[in-house]
């Protein structure tokens, strides 16, 4: 079945901090939730090298003595569509269902799309007995096992957060919030995080007037230049695009899936580039996509599914996911990069596949649809520079 480190979340609204970049910030409508307040950010972002010299006597030369100082950097793990089942059927051991992968997903700041709710809350959006209509929801005691795999951030942008109505949105923030994690996606939220000196702005989106909505550009660089009042470096996600096996390449027009509007997300990808992002990753068709440069920054279109317990098919090349590993400097500058090939079993339980069919996969996406302006891995791994 296709259905489908200091650290808090921000609303649009909050935060007096001037960025790197001068962008006009005009005034924005959309109303923060589960927002608090960060103060101004650190006054020292750039990187420093001083240097200091001993002096000796007249008699004697000796070298002055240099100190380095090592450029800041923040290391991102993202991967896509998470979820560990839904209620009543759960693996019996949850966080067991994650262990295989926990190795290969560590990383000082770790992103996942939530796609369902964290809720105990039984009043769902469907239909009873509807055949059309997928709800996702898994109990409130299940994001301490998502807080414990490594996960520091999570999305609902999505269109399975408000599966339990609002209710199921309260509790899933709340929930989130009670074990550490960043939440980022609803209207007018910015999830923000630290590494070292540097914070990291997660600014998510998806075709939705109840989240971070992508089809209302002008909203959405708005809310990207509000993130680089608030962090160094700013990430962009997007849930776009059609769904299963046979959306895989990128069309560069608008998708449709279930009579819906899910965007373009070729068109969305560059302009929020334009508009300041330093990368953009993306999940949503429930199949891997490829990656792009342009303008020197990273694009993946999609990562695909990462974890679902019996609630997507894993049929095919379905069964293919990745985690993505991005090393950006302090401006956002691109430093390196690795793609690790993933692969579900029939429960969509996720491991590391030797084979690295995910990666060969994925370049031949990148071939097809980008040419010249492809994001390759190497046979190791490693995502190649840009040119």
């Amino acid at each position: 079945m296709v259905g489908k480190h200091d650290a808090r979340s921000m609303g649009e609204g909050e935060g007096p901090t001037s960025r790197r970049r001068a962008l006009w910030l005009g005034p924005l409508a959309a109303l923060a939730i589960v927002a608090t307040t960060l103060g101004a950010l650190d006054a020292n972002r750039g990187a420093s090298s001083p240097t200091s010299t001993t002096s000796t006597p007249s008699t004697t030369s000796v070298p002055p003595a240099t100190t380095t100082t090592v450029a800041p950097t923040v290391s991102i793990a993202a991967v896509g569509d998470t979820e560990l089942g839904n209620s009543p059927q759960l693996p019996s051991d949850p966080r067991a269902y994650l262990e295989p992968i926990t190795h290969a997903l560590a990383a000082p700041i770790v992103f996942g799309n939530l796609e369902g709710t964290i809720t105990n809350s039984t009043h769902s959006k469907c239909v009873p007995n509807g055949t059309s209509c997928y709800t996702f929801r898994v109990p409130v005691s299940y994001a301490a096992i998502y807080r414990s795999a490594g996960f520091t951030v999570m999305n609902s942008a999505n269109n399975h957060a408000y599966d339990f109505g609002q209710q199921g949105v309260i509790d899933t923030s709340k929930a989130l919030q009670s074990v550490g994690i960043v939440q980022a996606g609803l209207p007018g939220q910015i999830g923000v995080v630290s590494e070292g000196g540097l914070k990291v702005a997660f600014v998510d989106f998806a075709p939705y007037y109840n989240t971070n909505n992508m089809l209302d550009f002008p909203a959405a660089a708005r809310l990207i230049a509000r993130a680089h009042q608030l962090a160094n470096v700013v990430v962009v996600y997007m849930h776009a695009g059609a769904e299963g096996a046979s959306a895989d390449h990128v069309t560069r027009r608008s998708e449709s899936f279930y009579g819906e509007n899910r965007g373009n997300p070729y068109a969305f990808a560059h302009a929020v580039i334009n508009d300041g992002a330093d990368l953009v990753i993306a999940s949503g068709p429930h199949v891997l996509r490829g990656m792009e440069w342009f303008k020197g920054h990273l694009i993946d279109y999609s990562l695909g599914d990462f974890a679902n317990y019996y609630d997507f098919s894993a049929a095919g090349v379905l069964d293919l996911s990745a985690i993505l590993h991005v090393r950006l400097d302090a401006t956002g500058g691109f430093v390196s990069g690795s793609f690790t090939s993933v692969r579900l079993s029939t429960s969509g339980q996720p491991s590391v596949d030797p084979t690295n069919a995910s990666s060969g996969f994925v370049n031949q996406l990148s071939r097809a649809d980008f040419g010249a302006n492809a994001a390759l891995i190497s046979v190791n791994g490693a995502i190649l520079p840009a040119g």
